[in-house]
């Protein structure tokens, strides 16, 4: 009678091993001999010397380049997600890097055809950390990033970390003149005669914009034909007239006078009456502008200037305009945005004159439905802004909380502008939303069923945890899918270095707050 030892080693020299369900082992019949012998199961064999593990762990895994572990792993198999662009975390699946941003895979992996993205996310889940990682990555590959009004702030610690320029702006704290022409004014002086004209041509379209912008938001509803061709008319006698650099005052001034290329745009034909009842109701309401809520902001000569020779970037803060304030917020949205576009087409002059290096810049526009509520007509701003990002040799981000707030309009044709903006994005990325979106997104982007659940999961609320007294993570913070057209979706997960956990605090107000207690998240 053989013994346990003879088994083990009857076994070890026999077949493959045969597991049955309960991982005892399995007799088999050798061929040739016939002798009967006990093979181990999935787990080993039971019982008393045996070696059964109860517990199988999975087994380590490493990821390396080719180069590195080609030598201790010859089976490596590539992984499914781009490694072009700015690096955001880990894909969900697979657990491979993502790499991913608007300007590289359009440039660069030619998978998008336009440079911008529409990001989607309820509050919270960190649609402003995934985006200072665009920042971050993008000033590395040499990208000038450009944050045309910060609301929170989220990104002046990142940008002042990068020593980049940080503008403030709001009552009491800084002052932005919408009939200033910024840099235009300085790199035209430098340019041949027909660039010089162009430049200057755009620059006077811009103000003109802005100025009926401001109006359309203090009276709720877009300007006239006739009123914006007399702003037009007053601009330009402005600029004939005025040495310097005008401000708002100014041009009521000059309204208020009514030289004869006004009068002529009027069809007053001599008659002072009908000049007055033609001009008065947008004199009316540029006096608005200067007495009402934005006079303190706009009706001054700019406190600061963008200055684009730091690759750090710029970032214009307007947190200290109150969120009650919700006409002065969209209005010193919209001027920052004019703004920040004129340096950019000035620096883009300079550079096809062979008189600077050619520059591509990361134009991050946040909290976009503050803008398109504020009144009829701004979402043709912004849709003019949207369509020319290729052009201007910028990429640029509009972030967004839902669909909802895209298509939550008055009038029906700003509610198919305003989704074209997502349309004509070149990627979505979309953080947890409620079921109720599924279907306005799908319209956007196909998703299938997984990916619309998987979506849905990440808006769940954080549970509670009685042992620490506190919340638990959300299930969806840090967690996005990438969407590009109908192609099957990217989920990642955000992960940040211990370098970028110091600017990436959204809730300092609250951690440093005098009510917390020690057992408040840290």
């Amino acid at each position: 009678m053989s013994g346990p030892s003879e088994s083990l080693l009857d076994a070890a020299g026999g077949e493959a091993p045969a597991p049955d369900a309960r991982g005892k082992g399995k007799k088999t019949k050798q061929q040739k001999t016939g002798k009967t012998v006990r093979k181990p199961g999935f787990r080993g064999f039971s019982g008393r010397g045996g070696g059964r593990a109860s517990y199988v762990e999975t087994p380590p895994e490493w990821r390396g380049t080719t180069v590195q572990v080609c030598g201790l792993w010859p089976f490596g198999a590539g992984s499914g997600t781009p490694m072009v662009g700015v690096p955001l975390g880990r894909e969900l699946t697979t657990g491979a890097a993502l790499c991913c941003d608007p300007i590289s895979w359009f440039q660069r992996a030619n998978l998008i055809h336009n440079p911008s993205a529409l990001v989607l996310g309820k509050p919270g889940l960190g649609k402003s950390t995934l985006i200072r990682r665009m920042v971050v990555g993008l000033a590395g590959y040499g990208v000038f990033p450009l944050v045309l009004g910060d609301l929170k702030p989220d990104y002046v610690d990142l940008i002042r970390a990068m020593g980049g320029q940080v503008i403030k702006l709001g009552r009491g704290l800084g002052s932005l003149n919408v009939l200033d022409p910024g840099a235009t004014a300085s790199v035209a002086a430098r340019l041949p005669e027909q660039a010089r004209a162009k430049l200057v041509a755009d620059a006077h379209g811009r103000r003109l914009n802005i100025v009926a912008a401001l109006v359309t938001i203090l009276r709720g509803v877009p300007m006239a034909d006739t009123e914006r061709t007399v702003l037009n008319a007053a601009l330009r006698t402005l600029d004939e007239r005025h040495p310097g650099v005008p401000v708002l005052p100014d041009l009521i001034k000059v309204i208020d006078e009514g030289p004869e290329r006004l009068r002529a745009v009027t069809l007053s034909r001599g008659d002072e009456g009908r000049y007055r009842q033609a001009v008065d109701p947008l004199h009316a309401s540029l006096l608005g502008l200067l007495d009402g809520p934005m006079g303190e902001t706009f009706a001054h000569q700019t406190t600061t200037q963008i200055q684009l020779d730091n690759p750090g970037g710029v970032c214009i803060d307007i947190s200290g305009i109150d969120d009650a304030d919700a006409e002065l917020q969209a209005a010193v949205l919209l001027a920052c945005w004019s703004d920040g576009f004129g340096a950019v087409e000035a620096a883009h002059a300079l550079a096809d004159e062979g008189l600077a290096p050619q520059r591509h810049f990361f134009v991050v526009l946040d909290e976009l439905w503050r803008v398109l509520r504020s009144g009829r007509g701004l979402v043709d701003r912004v849709d003019a802004l949207t369509r020319l990002n290729r052009q201007r040799g910028l990429g640029q981000v509009m972030i967004t909380h839902t669909m909802a707030d895209l298509l939550a309009l008055a009038d029906h044709a700003d509610q198919l502008k305003a989704k074209g903006f997502a349309e004509r994005a070149g990627m979505v990325i979309c953080g947890g939303l409620p079921q109720s979106e599924m279907s306005m997104v799908n319209e956007v982007v196909r998703m299938s069923s997984a990916e619309q659940g998987m979506i849905v999961d990440w808006s769940t609320p954080a549970s509670w945890d009685p042992t620490l007294n506190q919340d638990n993570e959300p299930p969806g913070r840090g967690r996005f899918l990438v969407k590009v057209g109908g192609r099957p979706g990217i989920p990642f997960k955000v992960e940040l270095t211990s370098v970028e956990k110091d600017v990436n605090d959204t809730n300092k107000r609250w951690i440093h707050s005098t009510t917390r207690t020690s057992t408040s998240i840290t």
